[in-house]
């Protein structure tokens, strides 16, 4: 029986001891409600520390001796489409959490009461802002889900729980909630966290996502220079690296909810960094000119898990970059895919989707492929097409080298480096006229052209008017017919595109007799001759001839050759 006194004794004094030890760690935070709190929100005179939250007497019988009652409330539950955990109202710790967190229920309102403690300034609930979350949780990270290996396995970026460190506990069964990231007692880590989430040290306990280690959202010590909004407000940290996944996350009061995004659109979550203002590109100012990618265009209509073939017509960020493996880097020769568009789905040469994409032009094809968001092009041709999938195709009579090399042999006007065997990509031509900005944010340019590509008829020749071609063909060796005979006197009576159609001519529309050296004529310019005929005819290296009527001139096999 002694024996038996001096254990539950012991017991008594541990117990004594990990509550003082729990009051001592409470007291100087905010979860102090008592009139000693050191917060905005606490008690008008009572003393008592703990007992907005606990009693050993007329406890609920929810554990641990909870001294509040059960919210009888509803939540609007968190979802997206690549959320895979079953959602389930709030139980467990997590609702014990919101009887004060969700402002239904008064903060003095304890079961060991017969009256409410009275709160300082006449404070009832929590008042509006982050720590008052609401009933509706689409806005917060997810709670009271069971995560388990099979959820880790099906998510394929989920740490299996049986990794998990020791700070991060899952309830007794198994289930994450509140409790899982936040120690309600020890604010040592601020915002009541298990550990410090510099770094995204927390997150990444349970989310290791492919690609992330290599991430400039991981890596990169840029600052905030404090123009414009500010993206880390939400945060105590100073720099990209420190932030981690709360550069574009927020786990509670998301502005945007479906993936807990800071912002409310997509783009803002990206631009109010890419401004200038912490990244050292400006991609807000592109994406601002007359001839853009829009993505200010379209709300809310990227999703991670669409299809590329069947996606609606949009574009944001996240259609070319992901930002959780983009990096940056060198890029290996074209038509590989450039690091700043790794992780992204594509559409293949032969029309099927691929995810992720391995060349940038499978990227473009997405939305200029198959599935094109334009509708009418703006040249009308002879051969008409707006799939550029089918314009690049290497089995094409002809074709910009951007899918592989040329079908040319013999082109004297190109400019070193480019050869016969080069192979371009899409945005060689389409890519910011800016000397400080890569890719196709943004051009004062029609068509979202680097360099002017004038297609009026009317134009004159000058190194302005076709300064897109005279960046890989010389403007001389053009002026000096080496192509073939009257180039010179087509080049200043009409524009390139009166002849040229600058992607390609699809194989199931042309021939390699009539749609060499890329001739697809506009039939807006070029007519058919007084005999019917519009063709052109490829009769030998550097030699054609045409049948057509062109600036009011009848041509009846017109003959071209050097």
């Amino acid at each position: 029986m002694k024996a038996i006194g001096i254990l539950l004794l012991s017991c008594v004094l541990l117990g004594i001891g990990a509550a003082a030890l729990a009051n001592d760690k409470v007291a100087n935070t905010k979860h102090n409600l008592s009139v000693s709190g050191p917060g905005p929100v606490r008690a008008a005179s009572d003393t008592s520390i703990c007992i907005f939250c606990h009693t050993p007497h007329n406890a609920s019988a929810t554990a641990p001796l909870w001294n509040r009652n059960d919210p009888t409330t509803t939540y609007e539950l968190y979802d997206s489409s690549t959320f895979d955990a079953t959602p389930n109202q709030p139980n467990g710790s997590s609702r014990l959490c919101l009887s004060c967190h969700d402002g239904t229920i008064a903060l003095g309102l304890v079961k060991s009461r017969s009256t409410p403690i009275a709160m300082a300034g006449g404070i009832v609930t929590l008042p509006a802002g982050k720590t008052n979350v609401g009933t509706s949780l689409a806005d917060d990270h997810p709670v009271s889900f069971t995560y388990d290996s099979g959820l880790a396995q099906t998510d394929g970026e989920l740490v299996d729980p049986g990794a998990l460190p020791l700070e991060v506990k899952l309830d007794q069964a198994g289930r994450l909630q509140c409790s899982t990231c936040h120690d309600p007692h020890d604010n040592t880590n601020g915002s009541f966290l298990v550990m410090s989430n510099q770094n995204a040290m927390l997150c990444t306990t349970c989310h290791q996502v492919d690609g992330w280690s290599a991430s400039p959202h991981r890596t990169s010590t840029a600052t905030w220079n404090g123009s414009g909004t500010n993206p880390w407000a939400h945060t105590s940290f100073n720099s990209v690296s420190q932030n981690g996944c709360m550069n574009c996350h927020n786990t509670h009061s998301a502005k945007k909810p479906e993936r807990l995004l800071t912002q409310a659109n997509d783009e803002d979550t990206c631009l109010v960094c890419h401004n200038g203002s912490v990244a050292d590109k400006n991609i807000q100012a592109e994406v601002n000119k007359e001839f853009s990618h829009p993505v200010g265009d379209f709300l809310d209509v990227h999703d991670p898990i669409e299809q590329a073939l069947s996606m609606n017509k949009h574009v944001e960020c996240q259609d070319c970059h992901d930002p959780h493996r983009s990096y940056t880097g060198a890029a290996a020769p074209a038509p590989s895919l450039p690091p700043n568009m790794e992780g992204v789905a594509g559409v293949a040469t032969g029309g099927t989707e691929v995810n992720p994409a391995t060349r940038d032009y499978q990227v473009c094809y997405k939305c200029h492929g198959d599935n094109n968001v334009l509708s009418n092009p703006d040249v009308q041709r002879q051969v008409a097409q707006i799939n550029t999938r089918l314009e690049f195709s290497t089995a094409n009579p002809s074709y910009h080298p951007v899918e592989g090399a040329g079908r040319n042999s013999n082109v004297p006007s190109l400019l070193a480096p480019w050869t016969t065997s080069s192979v371009l990509r899409c945005t060689d031509c389409h890519t910011t006229d800016s000397n400080t900005v890569k890719g196709p944010h943004g051009s004062t340019n029609q068509y979202l052209l680097v360099a002017n590509y004038t297609t009026a008829d009317t134009a004159s020749e000058s190194a302005n008017a076709y300064a897109l071609c005279y960046r890989c063909h010389s403007r001389t060796s053009l002026l000096e017919d080496d192509s073939f005979e009257k180039h010179k006197k087509h080049i200043e009576m009409g524009s390139c595109s009166n002849c040229h159609d600058p992607h390609g001519i699809s194989s199931g529309q042309g021939s390699t007799v009539n749609h060499s050296h890329l001739i697809n004529f506009n039939v807006d310019t070029v007519f058919p001759n007084k005999d019917g005929k519009l063709e052109f005819v490829d009769t030998g290296n550097l030699k054609g001839e045409c049948s057509l009527k062109c600036h009011n001139k009848n041509h009846k096999q017109a003959d071209y050759a050097k």
